[in-house]
């Protein structure tokens, strides 16, 4: 089996989502998941491992019934992507703000018990990551070459500014997560295509 056969997605398509290209900033932390630096500066994340972290993440996910997960995203280029994850997986997002105390505040009316956060990006989605250390619920963040891992149980290293990146992010995602649950069978696929994920 050749490494192109065991990718979750061909790897021209992962290369034209940029999904491996990160920034000129590179953290101590990320360097693990670099792969090269381009001449223009831009650090490039390695493949295999983007590829492999999609699995983790989905197997991870799929341990926690879906009304325990909760997943969001400041950043508008993951706001698509997000809600549609959310819809097909069942699992609750917050595309925007994130409203503040709802892991923390019982008394809020938003209030939800969840086991497990995803957030897109841990610097503008860093209020809900500290709400979830607070409550002591595992965080799994979607980090760029710039990210730094602090609080962060599980990273998934991808370009998680770029509307592409982060609609095959989730587009892959879904299809796992649901496999995984057994809500796809062996070679079944979602009825909606990679476009329905990316922001217009």
């Amino acid at each position: 089996m050749t490494q192109e056969e065991k990718f979750l997605v061909p790897r021209d398509v992962y290369l034209k989502s940029g999904i491996h290209i990160g920034t000129k900033f590179r953290t101590r932390y990320m360097e693990q998941f670099i792969y090269k630096t381009r001449p223009d500066g831009l650090s490039v994340l390695n493949l295999q491992k983007i590829d492999e972290r999609v699995k983790i993440v989905a197997t991870f996910l799929a341990q926690y019934d879906p009304k325990e997960i909760i997943i969001i995203s400041r950043r508008e280029n993951g706001w698509k992507a997000v809600e549609l994850f959310g819809k097909l997986a069942g699992v609750r997002t917050f595309a925007g703000r994130y409203p503040p105390g709802i892991l923390t505040n019982p008394n809020l009316e938003e209030y939800t018990e969840a086991k497990i956060v995803l957030v897109v990006d841990a610097w503008p989605d860093r209020n809900a990551v500290i709400d979830a250390v607070k409550v002591g619920i595992p965080v799994i963040a979607l980090c760029d070459t710039n990210n730094q891992s602090n609080f962060i149980d599980l990273v998934m290293p991808c370009n998680n500014k770029g509307k592409k990146s982060l609609g095959l992010l989730f587009y892959i995602l879904t299809k796992e997560f649901l496999k995984a649950k057994g809500a796809l069978k062996e070679g079944e696929d979602i009825k909606e295509k990679l476009e329905d994920f990316t922001e217009e």
